[in-house]
């Protein structure tokens, strides 16, 4: 299968790695130094368990040297979504899907604006993974999923053929009955996740170590479910006590990508997961006081460090 990875940070690198490993036929879409690093000395995926590393993998900065392709693993940061998907473009073929794996909601009607509902579909990974420097991607955990559809949550053949792929790669990949629910479900848990690790500069398992810091995280996913419920959305009502379960079993480590960013001085995506569930309350009439108070902590940082 011809896969392009748009664009090489942790989950595209993570996951088009494996892939690439496999043997499928992976391009690395990156720029700069980071490509620099990955042409000259291959990528290397840093995990607590080893290093996984593609020797001498395809990699570019100009979609248009690829051509068209099968698969397009869009994992942009969210601010990117709108300018990525018109790079995508020399990579579409008649039957080709870009499949984002992003964070947030909206990235498949972001997509489908640009390129149209017959190359769009829906999607989610479950990693923890950032760029640790050029060239290498630093994972945290074991865990390492995706979930995916058509965007009208459709299976497909081409769907079947990208999950035979995942499978050949020894990649935990799912076409979900409901993909809706699913990301709606992985929304929940990143709100809170990234924002009480951006808020409280600290891993996830020390914020929620006391009884109220639990509470915070309880609520703040309570919150997030009763948006994404009046959005129509089918989250059955153990939501929130599973993720609350998962959480207490994540690595004593783990934070988000967006609390890393943050230490790095990067720009954030919190605009897009706090600050979405915070207009998606008030438009829809549900309270957010908990997600209200992490976005009040987190935006001046939106941009990089305040001056």
């Amino acid at each position: 299968m011809k896969i392009a990875v748009m664009a090489t940070g942790g989950v595209g690198g993570v996951f088009g790695a494996k892939l690439a490993n496999a043997g499928e036929d992976v391009t690395f879409i990156a720029r700069g130094a980071h490509l620099e690093a990955i042409r000259n000395n291959g990528l290397r995926i840093a995990g607590d368990e080893g290093d996984l590393v593609v020797e001498a993998p395809q990699a570019t900065d100009d979609p248009a040297a690829v051509g068209p392709v099968d698969v397009v693993m869009f994992a942009v940061k969210l601010w990117d979504t709108e300018s990525a998907a018109e790079m995508c473009r020399p990579l579409l073929g008649p039957d080709t899907v870009v499949i984002p794996f992003q964070n947030g909601v909206v990235s498949t009607d972001v997509i489908t604006g640009v390129l149209g509902p017959e190359h769009t579909g829906r999607g989610l990974s479950r990693v923890s993974a950032s760029i640790e420097a050029p060239g290498v991607i630093r994972q945290v955990g074991k865990f390492a999923s995706l979930v995916f559809a058509d965007s009208d949550g459709a299976s497909s053949p081409r769907m079947e053929a990208f999950l035979a792929a995942c499978e050949r790669a020894g990649i935990d990949a799912e076409i979900p009955k409901d993909i809706l629910r699913a990301v709606w479900q992985k929304f929940t848990l990143l709100v809170t996740l990234s924002g009480m690790t951006t808020a409280g500069r600290q891993p996830m398992r020390a914020l929620i170590a006391e009884a109220e810091g639990l509470a915070t995280a309880e609520a703040c996913m309570s919150e997030v479910a009763a948006v994404g419920r009046a959005q129509g959305i089918d989250l059955p009502d153990d939501t929130v006590s599973k993720l609350i379960a998962f959480t207490q079993g994540m690595p004593k480590a783990m934070k988000a990508s967006q609390a890393i960013d943050l230490e790095n001085g990067r720009r954030l995506e919190a605009p897009w997961l706090t600050g979405t569930v915070c207009e998606m309350g008030r438009e829809l009439g549900i309270p957010t006081p908990i997600n209200d108070a992490l976005y009040a902590v987190i935006k001046p940082y939106i941009m990089g460090p305040p001056e």
